[in-house]
């Protein structure tokens, strides 16, 4: 079973920056962490960023686009969201998010759908105060 650990998370104020990191083990081999999604009570989980597997490609949640960037070290079964200009609506729990697929093109693409994922972290919360 593969385990995804999340942290990084916290209390900040706008405008600052937060660095979430996720790290697998057990058997990762094709199932590392893609795509940072992020939950609040008021909302449905919603992806915020995904990278593809294979490659480098990438895909943002429109609100977070030129503020997130998600980033991979699968040398170090670890991924990455640095988090910049933060604003309260950002104040949600954010869960890392591992898939497996028999599919080869699953893992060309950044998945950005829930349902697709098999693998969840504990999540991570992040507060933005104003």
């Amino acid at each position: 079973q593969v385990q995804l650990v999340e942290s990084g998370g916290g209390l900040a104020q706008a405008g600052a920056s937060l660095r979430l990191s996720c790290i697998a083990s057990g058997p990762t081999a094709n199932n590392y962490p893609t795509a940072w999604f992020r939950q609040t009570p008021e909302k449905e989980r919603e992806v915020v960023a995904a990278v593809s597997w294979v490659g480098d490609s990438t895909r943002y949640a429109d609100s977070v686009k030129g503020r997130f960037t998600i980033s991979k070290d699968y040398d170090h079964n670890t991924q990455f969201l640095e988090m910049n200009s933060l604003m309260p609506d950002d104040t949600a729990v954010y869960y890392c998010a591992a898939f497996s697929s028999s599919k080869s093109a699953d893992y060309r693409v950044p998945l950005v759908v829930a349902y697709r994922y098999k693998y969840w972290g504990q999540g991570t919360r992040v507060t933005v105060s104003s």
